[in-house]
């Protein structure tokens, strides 16, 4: 889940915002409720379901940017170092950031994995008064004040640190802050990551099979559709996500995109039965309301400013 297409948005009324808001809400529901799709693999390791999500998320995103029309954009990655640099340390650091996802829905963490994706815009505009010198406006500074408050209450009620939704929020957030850099989309950024890790991702499925241990043509023809499909959940999304933000304004986009972790939100209460205490209730309605703010902030700045 990433915004970072969205600042590239043709502000288009009428038919071609209804389905900018159809395209959007697909993708943002489709990634809310991936965590079943997730479950049904895990049988399955993290880190080799994450390596075939990588390998056959490249196989579908080939033919997809071929269809889109942006092949040429895609081969000129290659002949510009730098870029392909930064599209290497992202690569790397999405990878992680999905490895620590399906790991966390899969040990039934669902609900710490939905707190880093409510974290990560408030974590968004922290990166950007760090590494790119904005100012925060006072609402901002009170979302991000409240945000650090339900966080520290969570960790001083437990005893423990939420390190998963924080690591989830902050490698989003400076994946997204990285990839700013990176003077290419996000379908044709995301096949170039994709290539990079399908390397030594291939390299350690060939290793698995060699030593019996591989689930891919071994336990049911089942599993194996379930872990090519892995691509589809990967790049459905993104590609409604591109054509929504197109047809979107910013701050739109960002009020859809809680949809995701509300999704994740339900799943891992009502469906899951993850256990919610007191405690997470405090943090989430202090996260909620720091949300409430920092988008209420948002919309009345885009309107000023469009």
């Amino acid at each position: 889940m990433t915004l970072n297409d969205s600042s590239n948005i043709n502000r288009v009324p009428g038919r071609d915002t209804i389905a900018g808001v159809v395209y959007a809400v697909s993708a943002f529901l489709i990634w809310g409720i991936s965590p079943i799709y997730w479950k049904a693999l895990r049988s399955v390791p993290a880190l080799e379901i994450i390596l075939h999500r990588i390998v056959w998320s490249f196989f579908l995103l080939v033919p997809l940017i071929m269809i889109m029309r942006r092949w040429r954009e895609f081969v000129l990655v290659f002949r510009n170092l730098r870029t392909l640099l930064i599209l290497l340390f992202t690569a790397i650091i999405v990878g992680g950031n999905w490895l620590l996802y399906i790991w966390a829905v899969n040990t039934d963490r669902l609900l710490q994995a939905s707190l880093g994706y409510y974290i990560n815009p408030l974590v968004n505009v922290m990166l950007g008064m760090v590494f790119l010198k904005e100012r925060l406006r006072p609402p901002q500074i009170l979302a991000v004040v409240m945000a650090t408050a339900g966080v520290l209450y969570l960790t001083l009620y437990y005893g423990e640190f939420p390190w998963i939704a924080l690591t989830l929020a902050f490698s989003f957030g400076l994946y997204g802050l990285i990839r700013k850099i990176a003077p290419v989309g996000a379908l044709v950024g995301l096949t170039v990551e994709t290539l990079l890790l399908s390397i030594p991702a291939l390299i350690y499925l060939f290793y698995l099979d060699r030593l019996g241990q591989g689930a891919i043509f071994r336990v049911s023809l089942k599993l194996d559709l379930m872990l090519m499909g892995c691509s589809v959940v990967t790049a459905l999304p993104l590609l409604f996500f591109t054509l929504g933000a197109r047809r979107l304004y910013l701050s739109t986009m960002g009020l859809l995109q809680y949809l995701a972790p509300s999704c994740m939100f339900v799943l891992a209460v009502f469906l899951f039965r993850e256990p919610f205490t007191s405690a997470q209730v405090l943090t989430f309605i202090l996260i909620w309301t720091a949300l409430a703010i920092y988008s209420t902030d948002s919309v009345r700045y885009y309107q000023r400013s469009g």
